[in-house]
Formats: structure tokens, sequence, C-alpha cells
């Protein structure tokens, strides 16, 4: 893919999700998620953001509002899964002891999964035809997506999870947008799973035709942490990508997190967390440029390729979300002497 040599060393993104407009909620007709998805990227483009999303809005569901689709979305359409789930069924995930903090699976695998009604295509292309193709799209990760069900159909979970990383890839290769993301926000607990993981994250890439990153956080849900770890527990795994930047989590995390980074390979570009979206107080555009200046002196020059927040923002207030998409733009600025 052809690199604008005029554009600066350092890039602004926004990790993925945006607050859902209110009159999406009040009449969610195709129409109305058009116009939203237009406003998103505009929001984003005039306060300076060099690759905006489409706010995860393709994921919107008047039922589920509460959440922003980055399971059930994925999961729902796929063609031999069951998403009516009984008591029993219930108790038999609880024991799995995949995800304490969910009480039941996303669905039961009864048979071989396929894409059923999943239609990424579709829902990428909603937003290049109202934005145009310099858009990143984001998609939830297999391993992640495969720690939340039921399976009684595959021999094991490696077989689960190659299968939903192929339905998953088959799609992603005809996305026409300039940058594909992946999201994976369990793996930084399980670090064990690391190569079982990249194996299945490198097959939703390498399907696809343009920049590639990888989103990595350690979970948010109401302003809370939701699994433990490290990033130094991580390395190895996240040398494995075959991706061209990752998108980290790390102004809410401990400045150990940070050094441990150095050791990421000079291959993959970093990019930092520099806006905490757990938190309502605004960060200044000095806060901003003083978490890239730290990261630079740790790092080395020329390793920080991005800023933007720990993760997405669907759990704030739009009014201070702009306001802190606002000050990542000018703090980059302000730390790049860009006017």
């Amino acid at each position: 893919m052809k690199i604008n040599t005029n554009r600066p060393r350092i890039l602004t993104t926004t990790v993925g999700s945006y607050p859902v407009p209110a009159w999406l909620h009040s009449m969610p007709t195709e129409q109305a998620l058009i116009d939203a998805t237009r406003v998103v990227v505009d929001i984003q483009r005039q306060h300076g953001i060099d690759l905006p999303t489409d706010g995860e809005l393709y994921r919107f569901d008047v039922n589920h509002p509460e959440t922003n689709g980055m399971i059930d979305y994925f999961i729902r359409p796929l063609s031999g899964i069951r998403s009516e789930v009984g008591r029993q069924e219930w108790t038999e995930f609880r024991e799995m002891h995949t995800m304490a903090f969910r009480a039941k699976p996303a669905g039961v695998v009864e048979n071989a999964l396929g894409e059923g009604t999943l239609n990424l295509v579709s829902d990428c292309d909603r937003a290049v035809n109202v934005a145009g193709t310099n858009i990143k799209f984001t998609v939830t990760s297999p391993y992640m997506l495969a720690r939340t069900l039921l399976d009684k159909y595959y021999d094991g979970f490696d077989a689960l999870l190659s299968a939903l990383s192929e339905t998953i890839s088959a799609q992603v290769s005809e996305l026409n947008c300039r940058c594909l993301q992946i999201d994976e926000a369990n793996i930084p607990g399980n670090p064990e799973d690391g190569p079982r993981a990249a194996k299945a994250i490198n097959t939703v890439l390498d399907a696809f035709n343009g920049e590639k990153a990888v989103h990595f956080c350690f979970g948010n849900y109401g302003g809370q942490v939701i699994q433990k770890g490290n990033w130094k527990a991580l390395i190895d795994f996240l040398n494995m990508l075959r991706c061209d930047h990752l998108v980290l989590e790390l102004k809410h995390r401990p400045d150990a997190d940070l050094q441990a980074l150095k050791d990421v390979s000079s291959n993959i570009l970093i990019g930092i967390g520099v806006i905490d979206v757990k938190v309502n107080p605004v960060e200044t555009p000095d806060d901003v440029a003083a978490s890239i200046e730290k990261a630079e002196e740790v790092l080395g020059n020329g390793r920080v390729g991005w800023v933007h927040p720990d993760c997405g923002f669907w759990m704030l207030q739009r009014s201070v979300v702009d306001r802190k998409i606002e000050a990542l733009v000018k703090g980059r600025n302000k730390y790049l002497g860009i006017s």
C-alpha cells in the first residue's frame, strides 16, 4: 500500500466504538444508521483524526442497546450456532471457567460453522460509501469469540478456533477499507494461549489486503478492568503477529507495561493509549504530549507510530468523547510541533 510521505510521523486514530447517537436509538432505520455513520466519521475528521473508524455503529442492535456488539454481532448470525441457551448449558459454561465475568455462553455450537447471515462486507461498504476508503474497520478476534461459546460439535477448542478464523477471514478478504483492526480483550488474561490465539488472528490478518492492526486491552465494562495480567507476559505472543502496528492500552496501565514493550519486534509499530476511557475527566493536550514524550524516551525514537484512546468510547457521553478526541490530536500536534 502506498504511504503518504507528508503525513506526521506519529498518527492519530480511535480504537473503534463511539457513543450511539440518540436519534439512532429512537429511530433505528437504515437511513438513520447511514446518517449516524457519516456524523461520527466527520466528527473525528473535523478534530484531525488521521484514521477514523465508523464508530462500530454497524453493530448497533436496538434489542441490545447496552452493548456495542463485540460478541453477539458476530456470533448470532453464524450458522451452526444456537443462541437460545438452556439452564444446564449455563451451568456447563460456568464450569469451563473460560470467562469469569460472563454468566452464560453467547451460543451453543451444534453443527459445522458457516457464515450464515453475517455480512461484514456490506457493513464495511456502508461506511466506505459515506466516508471513503480512508477508514479503519474493526472485527473481534476469533480467539475471543471462541472463548464465549459452548462447543458440542468440534473435537477440541483448536478445531473450533480454526473454524471461526476461517469463517471470518473469508469475509475480511473482500473488505474495501484502508485498515483492518482485530480486537482482542481476552488473551491479556490468558498469555499461555498465545500461540493458538496468534495462529487464529494471523489467519484473519493474512486475508486482508491493506494496513493491519491488532488492538489489545485488559477489558473495560463500566470503567472496570476485566482481565488481570501485564504486557511483559505477552511480548512473545505480540511478536508472532503478522500486523503493521499494535493498538495498546497504556494510559490506564502501570509504568512497567511501557518498559516491557521495548522487546516488541522492530517490524511492528507500536500504538500507545494516551486517553483513558475508564474515566470522565478530559485529558489536556499537555497530558497527551507528556505521555508521548515518556513513551518515546522509553521505546526510542521511531517506535511509536500511533496514538489513540486505550479502548473504545461507547460507554462515555458524547460531550466527553468529543473533547477527548480533540485533546488527543492537539496533544500529538503539540508534541510534534505541528501548528
